[in-house]
C-alpha cells in the first residue's frame, strides 16, 4: 500500500513540475516599468494596477504582430499589458486569446 502512495506523490510532483515549466507568458512575471515600443502601439495612456504598478493600458498594434510585454489579446483586437488575469480586456470585449 505504501508503494502506491509514493507512485502517487511522484506522478503528482512531475505533473506539477510539468505545468510550471510550460507555463504561458501570461503569467510570467514583468518587472514594474516594463513598457512595450511606444511607435508601435495606438495610445500611449498608462493605469495603476491593484499592485500599485504603473502598466501600459490596452492598445491596438499599428504594426499588426503582438507588442513587446503584451500579456493578452482582446476581443476588440487590442492588446492588454495587465499582469492578473482578473479585468483583463474588461472593457474591449474580453480575453480573445492569453499570449
Amino acid at each position: 500500500m505504501q508503494h502506491i502512495g509514493l507512485k502517487t506523490a511522484r506522478c503528482s510532483v512531475a505533473v506539477l513540475a510539468a505545468l510550471l515549466v510550460g507555463m504561458s507568458p501570461a503569467f510570467a512575471y514583468m518587472a514594474p516599468g516594463t513598457t512595450p515600443n511606444e511607435a508601435d502601439l495606438s495610445n500611449h495612456n498608462t493605469y495603476t494596477n491593484r499592485d500599485g504598478n504603473t502598466v501600459h493600458a490596452p492598445a491596438r498594434s499599428l504594426s499588426g504582430k503582438a507588442p513587446e510585454g503584451a500579456t493578452a489579446r482582446c476581443r476588440d483586437g487590442s492588446y492588454s499589458f495587465s499582469r492578473h488575469h482578473s479585468g483583463t480586456c474588461s472593457r474591449h470585449g474580453g480575453v480573445a486569446s492569453w499570449l
